[in-house]
């Protein structure tokens, strides 16, 4: 606790990527050189294979780069705390904890998208980031053409069905966004530790390597779902 705000372990696991991706960024653009080497190469091969990535889907080189440091953001931060989690010790050391007769371990540390409070939060500000930008785009009236049809238009029936359909479908796009990330990162979880009290050596390889990749591949689907929805919510009613 700090003063009366609660330090999780997932928190803090949040905290030290956070804290690890600005100094290594830092880092880099401070000794950026003409001829690129060493970590500035990798470093620029992110940085220009997410760019290309995202103009290829908006189609808008100045939309592109609009978008960038969200999508960036959202893709390296979940990528790095899926891949942190699955560090020696993370989940697996901890603190016992006996609950109606069963000891289960509280760890110190466990990765962040495996605290579903993380993936609620970070679904709620794309979803609420999907909306202002939206709105600032075509205007309040502009953007509510989605999902409110006026009388006068027709047909008027079946543009008010799907357009209700279309309201429903923003809010779900919260709980998707939060369950999917959630599910796959707390399943992989649970997974190793169960593989690592049975068969302590040399079989749960494969399985830390397909958590590699489920981690790496959940950080591209949120960051691109989060693309393609800021792309959806620019376009006027009538595309």
């Amino acid at each position: 606790m700090l003063g009366t705000f609660p330090v999780t372990n997932s928190f803090l696991i949040a905290f030290l990527v956070s804290f690890g991706l600005i100094v290594v960024t830092r880092f880099v653009v401070q000794r950026k050189e003409l001829i690129p080497r060493g970590l500035q190469n990798i470093f620029e091969l992110i940085v220009e294979g997410l760019l290309l990535f995202i103009e290829s889907v908006t189609e808008d080189k100045a939309q592109a780069r609009k978008y960038f440091p969200l999508i960036a953001t959202i893709f390296l931060f979940v990528l790095f705390s899926n891949w942190v989690g699955l560090l020696p010790g993370m989940g697996t050391i901890g603190l016992a904890h006996s609950v109606d007769g069963h000891t289960t371990i509280v760890p110190f540390l466990r990765s962040t998208s495996a605290d579903l409070n993380f993936t609620l939060a970070l679904s709620l500000m794309v979803v609420l980031t999907i909306q202002f930008t939206g709105i600032a785009t075509l205007g309040l009236f502009g953007y509510g053409k989605k999902f409110f049809v006026s009388p006068l238009h027709k047909p008027y029936v079946l543009g008010t069905v799907v357009g209700l359909l279309e309201l429903v479908s923003e809010f779900a796009k919260f709980l998707s966004f939060s369950f999917r990330l959630f599910g796959n990162i707390f399943a992989g979880e649970i997974l190793l530790i169960v593989m690592l009290h049975l068969v302590p050596y040399f079989i749960p390889l494969p399985f830390l390597f397909l958590e590699v990749f489920v981690g790496f591949i959940q950080a591209a689907v949120f960051a691109m779902l989060t693309l393609v929805f800021l792309k959806m919510a620019t376009l006027p009613a009538e595309h």
